[in-house]
């Protein structure tokens, strides 16, 4: 009785789409946004800000005792 499947499979030819190759370049030549500058600057004074109060917070229940 011959077999169902053949024991060696015939290779199959995959049309595959021509892609073309990332450039690593191409993410650090897009300019950056204003909003990303004042976002990064407000984050910065934020913890800052929080620095210095818990500085303060410290300093002044050292103070009180």
């Amino acid at each position: 009785m011959p077999r169902a499947l053949p024991a060696r499979r015939l290779p199959r030819h995959h049309l595959a789409l021509r892609r073309q190759p990332r450039r690593r370049d191409r993410a650090a030549s897009q300019p950056v946004r204003t909003s990303d500058l004042v976002l990064a600057l407000l984050g910065v004074v934020l913890l800052g800000g929080f620095a210095l109060l818990a500085a303060y917070a410290l300093t002044a229940g050292r103070l009180a005792s």
